[in-house]
């Protein structure tokens, strides 16, 4: 049975929930919801498995804090011996205007502490990656309380049809494979 990895980025605790910097953990706990699969502590992060058409997809959320992210990562790889080319990193993206989703098989960290540390611990930027865009729309000096604020009555609307789009970004690297994957879901 093939495996997968598909690690959602964000930081634990209650004061981090509904922030933009936690689309990762929003997008897999969307998935879990849908598909009934549960989260379980365990090292490293809270795991839950998902077997679809012959796949089993490991969903981890990582609980190091987003800037220690490559740990979990790392892990969990060896642990489950996962390939690079098998994992996918879902991200939020200040560069991207809300709701755009940009996947991807290898690239920068874009100035994102938590793809930083995945690359320095993989010793690699080549793996997949799935970025969720938040936008940019703060004042100078801000950046930091924007990503770790709240989304806005207008984003959490529109949330709600973005989370079943990436539901289904994250069933497709599975299933239908990356490439595929990019060119159905990139920039819709």
């Amino acid at each position: 049975m093939k495996k997968f990895l598909i690690v959602g980025l964000g930081n634990i605790g209650s004061e981090y929930v509904n922030t933009r910097h936690n689309i990762g953990f929003k997008i897999l706990d969307y998935i879990s919801n849908q598909e009934s699969c549960s989260f379980q502590t365990a090292k490293l992060g809270d795991i839950a498995e998902l077997k679809i058409k012959g796949r089993t997809l490991l969903l981890l959320k990582p609980n190091t804090y987003m800037n220690l992210s490559g740990k979990a990562v790392k892990y969990w790889m060896e642990k489950e011996n996962i390939a690079k080319e098998n994992i996918l990193i879902i991200t939020d993206d200040l560069n991207l205007s809300f709701g755009t989703i940009r996947i991807k098989s290898k690239g920068s960290d874009g100035g994102h502490n938590g793809l930083k540390n995945i690359q320095l611990l993989l010793n690699t930027s080549e793996y997949p990656r799935f970025r969720f865009g938040i936008s940019d729309v703060f004042k100078k000096g801000q950046q930091v309380n924007y990503v770790l604020g709240e989304w806005s009555d207008e984003e959490k609307e529109k949330l709600k049809e973005r989370l079943e789009i990436s539901s289904e970004i994250v069933k497709s690297f599975a299933l239908a494979g990356l490439n595929n994957t990019m060119n159905l879901f990139n920039g819709k």
